[in-house]
């Protein structure tokens, strides 16, 4: 059956889920969320109103403080519940975002196992919110730190990683005390629902999370919200930096993480046959719909790239292209059909532009296919004034960049406008040392061609991919969703002193 067969009522309605239980939404403004992989409706999505907004911050608000009281040690408590609930439901999970994001089975259940890493630091909250303490700074003067949490925060959230992105806001969030509302991708939400469901489960207290659903009326909403006090966001850069100002002309704190245009630099002595593996699956897993793919290979001399195109030629041509249900697929399909027309585009206009097209992933799918399928591309003698290079494809696309030597490499890569993440591949120590030095970018891989940080350190770019001052998750996470206060307390002697007028100096 068709998208175009299935009406709104004959499909399920989603709900949101606030104060701990699922409601329905109550206005009539809906949008419809597709399984890519037949471009079927699957669901009906409600679009809360102000008024449900309003309600839905009311109640977490109302919710924070007993949960901020709660002591940080049974707050971990909670978190490890919900960490051994997850890894039970994660076949689960993995099943939500493949039906409704279109990504293989195999790549989502990796995508919950990454969100899990993020749940198991925050289970050692109790470590982590620790300050610091100084005795007698002055005569009978102690000084300490402590952290506290902000109240009620909230995350926006991408298609992309329906299940790990929110997965680096709200276990942090939570752990440290504060109320959540999340507002994930009007694309594939049900992912978001089971995640509230087993944190219901684990004994988080009702209304300390909430997911609410819609489109920019919520986001505007939530960032202009008095009670919010905080705004967690990943998607494009034009959102992000939209979400920043606007978020902190409101007195929010913000992190904003924006889009990318990831480079992999390949020196000559690098092992081509494990590189190419890898650009493999950096370029076209989960169709490229990643902030961290690798979208342009940079081939330090004429040798190189000629040889790195011989290597990944066969590759795309084979790359196995399928719906999630079957287990053999090395890629399924992009998350819309309007989204795979913008992907086609970008490689039309590669072609127009003077790039040579060696893999046209365009004719592997054609229109009659019912779902949004688009082969692997690839390109060569790609140059930095094409729009190729320039902008975020998002899409199963790789272009390769011919340079002479790692310092144009360098220089090509800091003159880009996002700086998310980078690699190179080689086998010379001296070369890694060089690169990892030089370059501006916020994440590095050596011979690593996902330079993800593990959840114990934090996650961010530079430059246009991050606007804010704090990356997501680890010990920045920590330090995003707390606020520090310095406390200097003197308990006062049988004997009264005089009063001081001058600058206290702790003689």
């Amino acid at each position: 059956m068709s998208a175009s067969a299935r009406t709104a009522s004959s499909v399920p309605a989603i709900p949101h889920w606030i104060g701990g239980k699922a409601v329905a939404g109550v206005q009539g403004r809906t949008g419809e969320v597709f399984d890519p992989s037949t471009g079927n409706v699957s669901a009906r999505l409600p679009y809360a109103s102000l008024d449900e907004l309003n309600e839905c911050v009311r109640i977490a608000r109302a919710a924070f403080p007993a949960w901020a009281a709660t002591p940080p040690l049974r707050r971990a408590r909670v978190m490890f519940r919900f960490r051994e609930l997850l890894e039970q439901a994660g076949d689960e999970i993995a099943m939500a975002i493949s039906r409704e994001h279109g990504k293989t089975l195999a790549d989502a259940k990796g995508e919950v196992v990454r969100g899990l890493e993020v749940v198991e630091f925050a289970c050692g909250i109790p470590e982590l919110m620790k300050g610091e303490h100084s005795e007698n700074v002055g005569t009978g003067v102690d000084a300490f730190s402590i952290r506290q949490p902000l109240g009620v925060v909230a995350g926006i959230t991408p298609f992309n990683f329906p299940a790990m992105v929110p997965m680096w806001m709200f276990p942090l969030a939570l752990a440290c005390g504060n109320a959540f509302i999340l507002k994930p991708s009007e694309r594939d939400p049900s992912a978001s629902l089971v995640l509230a469901r087993l944190l219901h489960e684990a004994g988080l207290p009702d209304g300390v999370f909430n997911v609410i659903h819609g489109d920019r009326e919520i986001v505007d909403g939530l960032l202009n919200h008095q009670d919010v006090a905080a705004i967690s966001f990943v998607g494009s850069t034009p959102v992000a930096r939209h979400i920043y100002t606007t978020g902190t002309m409101n007195g929010k704190r913000v992190q904003a993480l924006g889009g990318a245009k990831n480079h992999a630099v390949v020196m000559p002595d690098a092992d081509l046959d494990d590189t190419a593996n890898h650009l493999m699956g950096a370029a076209y897993g989960a169709a490229g719909e990643r902030c961290m793919a690798i979208s342009i290979a940079v081939a330090v001399g004429e040798g190189t790239a000629d040889r790195l195109i011989e290597k990944l030629t066969p590759k795309v041509k084979g790359l196995r292209i399928g719906a999630y249900t079957d287990l053999s697929a090395d890629m399924g399909p992009l998350i819309t059909g309007e989204h795979r027309g913008r992907v086609r585009d970008y490689i039309a206009s590669g072609v127009s532009e003077g790039a040579s097209l060696v893999v046209d992933g365009r004719g592997v799918f054609n229109d009659s296919c019912e779902g949004f399928f688009l082969g692997g591309s690839l390109f060569d003698a790609v140059q930095p004034d094409m729009k190729i290079y320039k902008e975020e494809i998002f899409g199963p696309v790789l272009g390769i960049v011919r340079v002479p030597d790692l310092d144009t490499a360098i220089k090509l890569i800091n003159a880009h406008p996002y700086a998310n993440g980078t690699a190179i591949f080689t086998r010379n120590g001296s070369a890694a040392r060089t690169f990892t030095g030089a370059i501006e970018v916020g994440m590095v891989g050596v011979n690593v061609p996902l330079p993800v940080p593990m959840a114990f350190h934090s996650f961010g770019g530079w430059r246009s991919s991050l606007f804010g001052d704090h990356h997501i998750y680890g010990r920045e996470g920590v330090r995003f969703y707390t606020r520090l206060k310095a406390v200097t307390q003197r308990w006062p002697r049988d004997v009264a002193t005089r009063s001081e007028f001058s600058m206290p100096t702790m003689k």
